[in-house]
């Protein structure tokens, strides 16, 4: 009974730390979590085909050096693996403040209360039997390390110009 509470509690605690953790990151590093935003609202196939890149690069080095027997070649493998799903939090909370500009636009709701419930909705998806956790996680992970590989680049996507062409004048 004890460990059946023990797991309770923990998946308890990380359902209340992970919002909290991307709303620290939205109201400390702003911009940084406004580029990802942005990223994802207009660009998302853009942010997922970076996302693939920066995983594969991230998880290379980092494979390598889990596997070796040497115990410091170990724990900087381990390292390096929470600095990456650390950095990728950030792509996170540019997701959650997307879904929180989607809900505003739907709804009465603030700038924080909608963040907060944005990501409680992405959380709440990623936790979601079968589906949640074979599709939507590894989707939204992927496309998490996009934004924030954008975003930290500092890569911003074009404005889309409306271009009225004129007529060309008829030549006699």
């Amino acid at each position: 009974m004890a460990d059946i509470s023990a797991i309770f509690f923990v998946l308890l605690i990380l359902g209340v730390a992970f919002p909290a953790l991307l709303t620290a990151w939205w109201l400390l590093f702003p911009s940084i979590v406004e580029r990802a935003r942005a990223r994802v609202e207009r660009t998302p196939m853009q942010a997922f085909g970076m996302g693939i890149l920066v995983v594969l690069i991230a998880s290379i080095p980092t494979g390598i050096l889990l596997a070796l027997p040497f115990g410091p070649a170990k724990f900087v493998g381990w390292i390096l693996l929470a600095a990456a799903l650390t950095l990728s939090s950030f792509g996170s909370a540019g997701i959650a403040a997307h879904l929180a500009d989607r809900l505003a636009r739907q709804s009465n709701i603030s700038g924080l209360g909608g963040f907060i419930r944005g990501s409680i909705l992405l959380e709440l998806a990623a936790f979601f039997p079968v589906l949640g956790w074979f599709f939507i996680w590894p989707l939204m992970l992927i496309t998490a390390f996009g934004a924030t590989g954008f975003a930290l680049l500092n890569w911003m996507p074009r404005e889309k110009v409306n271009r009225v062409t004129e007529p060309v004048p008829a030549q006699i």
